[in-house]
């Protein structure tokens, strides 16, 4: 039976509908009213209504939301990004302050799912990823976060990190990392070696790290998908910036993206600003799932970033030079379904018999809506109004709000 029915909501392309709600579950969706109307209803008032977002990369452990603002310091070299990066979060406020504050902070802006990348390496060990667990655990039942156990000082250069590596996959992460197995680690066959063996042998997804420009990033990409091949991986593997995609000929980009969609490869983006990035619509046109995430949100690899995955679906159809509607709405897919796919969500569709969970947003379709990147916005759980400023269970005080 019917509790309540939200009606005049508007679809992703602008037409008028109607959702009926029982026991937290979408039972119908319709453009006419239904017979027999519930005692509830809801006035949307022409409002679009679409799935929560999707953060398809993120790193919890790494941002300064939550903790007093730092001056960006540049850097010569990505080793010393990493040093600074490290001499800053040993000052900043715990990491599971810091992830909370900023799991909160992507749940006001409706993202109710990420995965996030978490280093573990020999000096850090699991510190990071215990803490990160934690914030999790606060958020359970309520954003679903899945983890990536990230090397980020490289696996065969920081010796005994695959041994983290295997330590974390024991603690319950569910992927592993890798990133640019050439330029950071001088040795890509023995990297992947290791990446592609764990996921093997603990059932895992992975998800690589993969700045290498040109030829050498397309030559990674292939060495990635022959793997992914041969270990029956596909649809469980992901490879995150490859910017390498951007900055090769026409007829090179062809060939890797067959070599990606025959493979099962995923391509998350996040748009970044200074540099070449893979071109959307070409590796969607081969048959490439590309999805997105903000990457780093003002940590100390960036000051830019807020947690809002709607502006940054805006920010990648910027970059991109997407102007139609029907660009627009592919931009919006990279931040719902294509990333949906890629952590695995059950039940994540608006249609009858998911889970009445959604966003309310403040414009009359979705290209609308990605264009002006509104964040006049309302949460929907289980067919309640929600906000993630109510404290989640099992939050402890003293824990910034």
């Amino acid at each position: 039976m019917t509790e309540r029915i939200f009606i005049n909501a508007v679809s992703a392309t602008g037409d008028r509908i109607n959702l009926s709600v029982s026991n937290g579950v979408i039972t119908d969706i319709r453009c006419e009213l239904p017979e027999h109307m519930p005692r509830e209803i809801i006035d949307l008032q022409q409002r679009l209504v679409v799935p929560a977002f999707v953060d398809g990369h993120i790193h919890l452990d790494k941002s300064f939301v939550g903790d007093r603002w730092r001056p960006h310091r540049p850097a010569g070299s990505l080793r010393e990004r990493m040093a600074i990066e490290k001499a800053e979060l040993a000052d900043a406020r715990p990491v599971v302050e810091r992830a909370h504050a900023l799991i909160r902070q992507a749940a006001s802006y409706g993202t109710l799912a990420m995965r996030s990348h978490v280093d573990v390496d020999a000096t850090t060990g699991l510190n990071h990823l215990h803490a990160v667990m934690e914030a999790r655990e606060k958020w359970r039942g309520l954003v679903d976060i899945e983890l990536v156990a990230f090397p980020q000082a490289g696996v065969i250069s920081c010796p005994g990190t695959a041994d983290i590596l295997e330590a974390a996959l024991q603690d319950g992460v569910d992927v592993i990392g890798g990133i640019d197995p050439t330029t950071l680690d001088a040795a890509a066959e023995e990297q992947l070696d290791i990446v592609f063996g764990l996921a093997d042998k603990y059932a895992v997804k992975i998800d690589i790290h993969l700045h290498e420009p040109g030829q050498q990033g397309i030559d990674q990409l292939q060495r990635i998908a022959q793997r992914t091949q041969a270990l029956g991986l596909g649809g469980r593997v992901a490879v995150s910036h490859a910017y390498s995609l951007g900055d090769v000929s026409a007829h090179t980009l062809e060939g890797i993206a067959r070599t990606l969609a025959d493979a099962g490869v995923s391509i998350m983006t996040n748009a970044p600003g200074d540099r070449d990035f893979p071109p959307v619509l070409k590796l969607r046109e081969a048959g490439v799932n590309v999805f997105a995430g903000n990457d780093n949100i003002r940590d100390a690899w960036w000051p830019y970033g807020n947690g809002d995955m709607l502006q940054r679906a805006m920010l990648i159809a910027y970059r991109s030079g997407f102007n139609t509607d029907e660009e627009l709405g592919v931009a919006f897919e990279m931040v719902t379904q294509a990333a949906a796919k890629v952590v695995g969500l059950n039940g994540y569709a608006l249609q009858p018999g998911h889970p009445a969970t959604f966003l309310v947003i403040d414009a009359p379709n979705v290209a609308a809506a990605v264009a002006e990147a509104t964040t006049r916005r309302e949460i929907v759980r289980q067919g309640q109004f929600w906000t993630p400023e109510e404290q989640p269970p099992g939050d402890p005080q003293g824990l910034p709000s």
